[in-house]
């Protein structure tokens, strides 16, 4: 992943016609480009700054099956983030864990609730599922959370979500799609789109 050498490349083949130009390396930038580079076609990702200085270095560093999207009654878009999670989980171990959550409840509706729709959470993932949700008494809720409010507390419910280091999963990325073939370079900014007489965009 050496910078010189992908740009001296360039330089000793300035004809070279590319397949994909991406601009941009953040992680979807990245991401779009390694799915590119590994379908076959010639890919260039080009960014002005470094790798992930802009949304991407700003992550909740969560691999989350969208349990908040559950809510807006999305099942089938819970399904799909869950099963993207389990597939990053497991092909990316060493950059991702295993993260507990604790949901305090206040209420018997609460309880009622979060149990039965992070249970329902769970069973949507599968076999990707990350751990068994479980409601916890008031002790042990406040023993895990000692700043929690204790008035009125019935307890809270446990559940799994996937962590990972977002910086790391960013340098993976590009280091894959190095060495698959593509060119990955930081610290060159497009300055304008070039045009053919159709003007249609051809280059950059």
């Amino acid at each position: 992943m050496k910078r010189e050498v992908q740009i001296q490349q360039l330089q000793e083949n300035p004809n070279l016609i590319w397949d994909v130009i991406v601009i941009g390396g953040g992680a979807t930038g990245l991401g779009i480009a390694l799915d590119s580079v590994t379908r076959g076609f010639k890919t260039l990702l080009l960014e002005q700054s470094d790798f992930a200085k802009g949304t991407s270095s700003r992550s909740t560093k969560l691999v989350h099956g969208g349990v908040w999207y559950m809510a807006q009654g999305d099942p089938l878009l819970v399904m799909e983030a869950l099963h993207e999670r389990g597939l990053m989980m497991k092909n990316a171990p060493h950059l991702t864990s295993n993260q507990e959550f604790v949901v305090p409840v206040y209420n018997l509706f609460d309880v009622v609730k979060y149990t039965v729709g992070l249970k329902f959470y769970e069973l949507l993932a599968g076999r990707l599922s990350m751990g068994k949700s479980h409601f916890i008494n008031r002790k042990n809720t406040l023993a895990r959370l000692p700043q929690l409010k204790p008035e009125g507390l019935k307890g809270g419910v446990v559940y799994h979500d996937g962590q990972f280091d977002d910086s790391r999963m960013t340098i993976a990325l590009a280091q894959s799609c190095i060495d698959s073939g593509g060119t990955v370079l930081n610290y060159i900014e497009v300055s304008g789109l070039l045009k053919n007489e159709k003007g249609k965009i051809c280059g950059v």
